[in-house]
């Protein structure tokens, strides 16, 4: 028998009209965004559905908006297909702001609060570093390592009669597959892409995206969350969540707090993570929501094991079936 692992996504997943197929066809999708909603006070749906793109793609909305499909995915495998998570998969797991959407799933969250935190750390992290002042940049066929020496390497700023500085700069991103994230000061990144490139990293790109994201730069935002989730109640997963930065098992309401603030500036480790769920014999990884990001990192870090992604309605009456 197959062993799976429900992973969720997290940002670059997003695109205009997302969850509007399932609003359409499931009461149970219309229920969760519309929850989702009236946790926000505001019409989010609207955005999702309808765009436009760059409004949908500001941090502070995507956040919430690719939990709510995420959700709305499960909600309909649970509703309409009798789908139980904790019965059918071995554990959860999710990609930066997945995580939140993992213990969501895992009853450790409810929906709502989720996407209060979700507004709130989109917020923090918008506001920890101000605009153009930070960057992220994708290393492709870079492994791990050697993404570490370029950033070290690029974050030494040299100024004739000056002391050297070293400003920030970090792996982000550990997404496998030969391909590492980093993140850190907007001078860093751009002395890291020449650096790359002399180092014969096949292709280094920025990253369209707003801030400095999982750095040590977000300080300020992990300060927000930590507030944040000493107030929220969590509750032990009805099944096991493997958290982004220890790359393991996570269960107490406690450590699960902890981890979330320390993933605001810590390395998303979801090379290791995949790794993880494969060394329990996990062989079948499954990505409910938006886009198909995921199920392709899962495929390259786990070229054995099926991946796939379910985030429409033709895709999740193709999974209720293959049960």
């Amino acid at each position: 028998m197959p062993v799976h692992a429900v992973v969720f996504p997290g940002q670059g997943s997003q695109f205009a009209g997302m969850g509007r197929d399932l609003a359409a066809a499931f009461a149970p999708a219309r229920e969760v965004f519309q929850e989702v909603d009236e946790a926000l006070g505001e019409r989010l749906s609207k955005l999702m559905f309808a765009g436009p793109i760059e409004e949908l793609t500001l941090t502070r909305n995507t956040q919430p908006a690719l939990m709510a499909v995420s959700m709305a995915v499960l909600r309909v495998l649970e509703r309409e297909g009798g789908f139980d998570l904790a019965a059918r998969a071995a554990l959860v797991a999710g990609h930066s702001l997945g995580e939140y959407t993992a213990l969501a799933a895992a009853n450790s969250l409810g929906v709502a609060d989720t996407a209060r935190l979700l507004r709130l750390r989109g917020d923090a992290m918008q506001r920890a570093v101000p605009a153009g002042e930070g960057g992220m940049a994708a290393l492709i066929g870079a492994e791990l390592e050697q993404a570490r020496e370029i950033c070290v390497a690029a974050a030494v700023l040299r100024i004739e009669g000056a002391p050297d500085r070293i400003e920030v700069l970090e792996v982000a991103n550990d997404n496998g597959g030969g391909q590492v994230v980093i993140s850190g000061a907007a001078g860093a990144i751009g002395r890291a892409l020449e650096i790359a490139r002399e180092r014969g990293v096949r292709r280094a790109m920025v990253l369209p995206v707003s801030a400095p994201f999982h750095c040590a730069l977000m300080a300020p935002a992990a300060d927000a969350m930590r507030e944040a989730l000493g107030a929220a109640h969590i509750a032990p997963p009805r099944l096991p969540v493997i958290a982004n930065v220890t790359a393991a098992k996570v269960a107490s309401p406690d450590a699960i707090r902890d981890l979330l603030v320390r993933q605001v500036t810590g390395t998303v480790r979801w090379r290791e993570s995949v790794q993880a769920m494969l060394a329990i014999g996990v062989d079948d990884f499954i990505e409910l929501g938006a886009g198909k990001v995921l199920s392709g990192l899962c495929r390259r870090i786990a070229p054995d094991a099926r991946a796939r992604s379910v985030g429409t309605p033709e895709e999740i009456e193709d999974l209720l079936r293959s049960f």
